[in-house]
């Protein structure tokens, strides 16, 4: 296809402010900026990141469930090398332990310490506030009930697409 600067300039112009493009956009610089309010008043209060709270909050919703590193890398759409750093930067700030696992040896499960589930329930108490104000309050009841049923749809056809 032969075209003029001038058209080819124009083409994605248009591409790039089509209604979609903009639409998605939006969705993901509000997510990220939410998401740094939410990372630094956690590290400010509680002194941990966003994706440490995110373990914690996995490894704390089921009480005795045992899971592993390799879990925790999938849940949180991590590289496993990426999980492995931040276990560590966890194990020793005495948030998490690993253990070995009882049916594989070679398999470590991660788990919260007392302390974990301390620095966790702060937490969970900074990351509400921070949504409340910014995520919730922001929108009517009614828009809201709607916005959390649509990023369920999407989310539940994305999760059926990968299997």
């Amino acid at each position: 296809m032969n075209t003029t600067p001038q058209h080819s300039d124009e083409a994605a112009a248009r591409a790039a402010n089509s209604r979609h493009v903009r639409d998605f956009g939006l969705l993901i610089t509000s997510a990220t900026r939410l998401e740094q309010r939410i990372d630094s008043a956690l590290r400010r209060e509680c002194g941990i990141s966003h994706t440490m709270l995110e373990v914690l909050i996995r490894l704390c919703r089921r009480p005795g469930e045992e899971i592993s590193q390799r879990q925790l890398a999938d849940d949180l759409t991590l590289t496993s090398s990426g999980t492995t750093r931040l276990i560590d930067r966890m194990e020793e700030a005495g948030l998490v332990r690993r253990v070995p696992s009882p049916g594989d040896r070679r398999v470590a499960l991660v788990e919260p310490t007392d302390e974990g589930r301390g620095a966790f329930l702060r937490a969970a108490a900074i990351h509400t506030e921070v949504v409340e104000e910014y995520f919730v309050k922001p929108l009517a009841a009614d828009d809201y009930t709607r916005l959390t049923s649509a990023l369920s749809q999407i989310d539940k056809a994305l999760r059926a697409e990968a299997t």
